[in-house]
């Protein structure tokens, strides 16, 4: 089974896939969000060229573990990509990918300008790895 995250962002969306039978998540870059309608083309093309079986989109929610308005707002992203897609579309709790996906390419010595153009995939290769563990 082949899964595709998507990390929302106001301005980037982080996308990774699984790998090895579902066992491991790798980034696969982002999506520069013009408007909700290219995000979604988008999505479906990098669906049918990975030939995913199931999105995973990441649920924002607040260090006490609930809903705000960004959660609010990915759900609702969550019912349009459900309509526009053929395959399950699940949500998984993403708090602090983003900080850890920073902390992590520092750790890696990666500059600042590089840091910014890959940690969006990289959060999303995070939340995705936790959806796989959670699943075994």
């Amino acid at each position: 089974m082949k899964i595709l995250a998507l990390d929302l962002g106001d301005k980037r969306i982080g996308v990774a896939v699984s790998q090895l039978g579902g066992a491991l998540a790798l980034p696969d870059g982002v999506i520069t969000r013009r408007n909700w309608s290219q995000v979604i083309t988008e999505i479906r093309a990098r669906l049918d060229a990975v030939q995913a079986d199931r999105i995973v989109v990441g649920l924002p929610l607040r260090m006490d573990g609930t809903e705000g308005s960004a959660a609010a707002a990915a759900r609702k992203f969550v019912l349009q990509l459900q309509a526009a897609v053929s395959v399950p579309v699940d949500v998984q709790d993403e708090r602090l990918s983003t900080a850890e996906a920073e902390r992590s390419l520092i750790a890696a010595d990666m500059r600042r300008r590089r840091r910014r153009a890959v940690r969006d995939a990289v959060a999303a290769a995070i939340m995705l790895q936790t959806y796989l563990d959670r699943r075994r």
